[in-house]
């Protein structure tokens, strides 16, 4: 008898959702290091997420975005995926460069934050880079899932190569979205 009102008590709880989902997908945060190790044996798009400790919006970001089992799974099959404090003090060797903290005032930045938003630190903002680590767009702001998801797949997916922001946005909210235009080769060889 009591086995059932436990039995009960559970499927109440998991159809308000408040269990938490069994065998949910989480984003697998790598450091520089890992991602570029990785990257240089099987090349793929970074997404970057630049955060302070202090900012309140990363912190919604990361449970009501990232932690999203749909957006978790697309990350981790299309990208290699950074979570980057852009207050740490730690220096990091970044296509073959060496970025470093800097002090600045009461606190500071680090010089790769700088640089991968284009000299206009916010927070969060997320970065994509190409297979070659170049910024392909810095995105600030908060985003919710659906938006990320047209982010996302806009860079993963290869759009911004062949399609307009503007006109990807009108395929994207039909759900007519062509398949993934063609890569362009990857050097003269391919292309014989």
């Amino acid at each position: 008898m009591r086995m059932n009102r436990v039995l009960i008590s559970l499927l109440l709880y998991a159809g308000t959702g408040m269990l938490p989902a069994l065998n949910a997908q989480e984003i697998q945060w790598l450091s520089w290091e890992e991602a570029q190790s990785l990257n240089a044996k099987e090349p793929r798009k970074f997404i970057v997420d630049v955060y302070t400790q202090w900012c309140g919006w990363c912190k919604k970001m990361d449970k009501a975005t990232f932690g999203q089992q749909t957006i978790a799974e697309y990350i981790n099959k299309h990208y290699y995926a950074v979570k980057f404090d852009a207050e740490t003090k730690t220096d990091i060797e970044f296509n073959d460069k060496v970025y470093k903290y800097v002090r600045s005032g009461h606190s500071g930045y680090h010089e790769l934050a700088l640089d991968l938003t284009f000299g206009k630190l916010s927070y969060p903002t997320i970065v994509f880079l190409d297979e070659q680590l170049n910024v392909l767009q810095p995105i600030p702001g908060y985003k919710d899932a659906q938006s990320l998801d047209k982010i996302m797949k806009y860079f993963a997916e290869n759009y911004h190569r062949t399609t307009p922001w503007k006109k990807f946005e009108e395929m994207y909210h039909s759900n007519r979205l062509p398949p993934e235009p063609p890569s362009p080769p990857k050097s003269d060889k391919d292309k014989k």
